[in-house]
């Protein structure tokens, strides 16, 4: 059996209207988001794998007849899975409920744990240390009890996602201090506090990922991350000691990752700094495989009209009408040149209101952005627009992993995304997009089809070569199909 997996609404509407639903916001805004006619211009349909991650850690879980658990009660990993199988969400499948019975344990065994009282300022040292030693920096030990934390890994699809936030859902009442994050946007905040340690500490120096990692303990003894992967080498060359003082302090990690730990940062710069923390990894989680092994039959989604190619004066006019249409509130009018600043660094927004922006691509992905620049965009916007976005080559490949990347964070945002392209926007990365499927590797092929892409829909591209550059190529266009289906349109980007 193949893991289980939503069961998408199918339908022919293509509404453009204020989301049903808010998944994963902060805040709301009150001010409705005006109805827009749906254009009438070339429309694609395409098939996107019934292997979707789906939310329901802290956020509305999308049902078939539009409703949501997001007010039911909490309750325990199992109940909740049984719970969403009774009612037809989730389809039952022995393979996952052995991995919801790994999540029940670590569930059972938080309601027993009592994590350590950790200190909001480092022990003073004593007169003897001053003059013969470091001053403590910590724990040097796990505290006892501590339970095994879970490394969960799999394709895309696999349902790592849906697995880790209804075990983040259900925690029991009394855990307040816990934190979900997506891992990109986890090292991000690690290394703004790295920079803010090392500056505290001036010129006599010392070691800055010990305070870093106690701090995060003090905020949350249970961590999630979702998507762990290592591709920096600044992420492979502090991640052991992180990681370890964490656990020292008593923390409990659940994560998710496309990748066994014996197969990360593979060909990474100077990997074998990095081959203690893969130990780490093996000795203190218990690493389990999502992949069930058995093939099943993939749902054709009904796609919104959120994509518009080409690039004709009628497709330009429809788009500028839809933002016209989610910017008519006189009270909140459009804005040009907004600016955000993040990391002391100033991004100019071309076109905004409170809540929507648009971007020429350009503006976008032309210049240095980094994921902490989106990441900051899409915390800002719930509905962004990204106009004239070009076939890319070879001579753009930058801006093409710009654009990858802006994607990821749109997604983990749930952003509600309009674009127009040159192209179908599945083959903007295509050298040919009549390119047959003998044409792309293997390797490229099976990635595709563990996502539901097929090549005809996507094309070829000779752009990407290394195993993390072809799975984000595919993982961006699984994200495309999704991010223009209807489900998408009617629950993402709320604020």
């Amino acid at each position: 059996m193949r893991p289980a997996t939503l069961r998408p609404r199918v339908s022919a509407s293509i509404p453009c209207r204020a989301p049903s639903s808010a998944l994963g916001r902060h805040r709301t805004s009150s001010r409705p988001v005006p109805r827009a006619t749906a254009p009438r211009t070339r429309h694609y349909s395409a098939i996107a794998t019934q292997k979707e991650e789906s939310h329901c850690g802290g956020r509305a879980l999308a049902v078939r007849d539009g409703s949501s658990y997001a007010s039911a009660p909490a309750q325990s990993p199992l109940e909740q899975y049984r719970r969403l199988v009774d009612s037809g969400t989730l389809r039952p499948d022995d393979h996952q409920t052995r991995i919801i019975e790994k999540l029940q344990r670590l569930h059972d065994d938080l309601l027993r744990y009592k994590p350590p009282h950790i200190s909001h300022s480092p022990p003073s040292p004593s007169l003897f240390s001053r003059f013969f030693g470091k001053p403590s920096e910590g724990p040097i030990t796990p505290p006892e009890g501590l339970p095994k934390g879970l490394y969960l890994y799999g394709d895309v699809g696999t349902g790592k996602t849906m697995l880790m936030d209804l075990f983040y859902n259900t925690l029991p009442s009394h855990i307040t201090r816990k934190r979900r994050v997506h891992f990109h946007a986890f090292m991000i905040d690690v290394h703004k506090r790295i920079h803010a340690a090392k500056a505290k500490l001036g010129h006599a120096g010392g070691d800055p990922i010990a305070p870093v990692a106690r701090d995060l303990a003090s905020e949350a003894y249970v961590l999630c991350f979702d998507e762990f992967q290592v591709t920096d080498i600044a992420d492979a060359m502090i991640l052991r000691q992180l990681f370890e003082r964490l656990l020292n302090h008593g923390v409990v990690c659940v994560m998710t990752s496309n990748r066994h730990p014996d197969d990360l940062y593979k060909n990474g710069i100077q990997r074998s700094s990095f081959v203690p923390c893969i130990e780490l990894l093996k000795e203190r989680f218990e690493v389990t495989d999502l992949d069930s092994g058995t093939d099943y039959r993939r749902i054709p989604r009904s796609l919104s009209h959120v994509y518009y190619d080409p690039l004709t004066p009628e497709n330009r006019a429809e788009v500028e009408k839809v933002f016209r249409a989610f910017t008519s509130d006189p009270s909140d009018p459009v804005i040009p040149n907004r600016k955000l600043h993040t990391w002391g660094r100033e991004i100019v927004v071309p076109e905004s209101s409170s809540t929507v922006a648009k971007f020429s691509f350009p503006d976008l992905c032309g210049k240095p952005m980094s994921a902490a620049d989106y990441i900051e965009i899409t915390k800002n916007f719930g509905t962004i627009f990204v106009v004239d976005v070009p076939k890319m080559g070879l001579s753009q490949k930058d801006m093409a992993r710009r654009f990858i990347t802006f994607i990821d964070a749109c997604y983990e945002s749930k952003t509600k995304l309009f674009v127009s392209s040159e192209v179908p926007i599945y083959q903007i990365f295509s050298d040919d997009p009549n390119s047959k499927a003998g044409e792309i590797s293997d390797h490229m092929r099976s990635v595709m089809d563990d996502l539901g892409l097929p090549s005809d829909l996507v094309g070829a591209s000779s752009m990407f070569t290394g195993d993390e550059e072809l799975f984000a190529f595919a993982r961006c266009c699984s994200r495309l199909v999704q991010m223009g289906s209807k489900e998408w349109a009617e629950t993402a980007g709320a604020r």
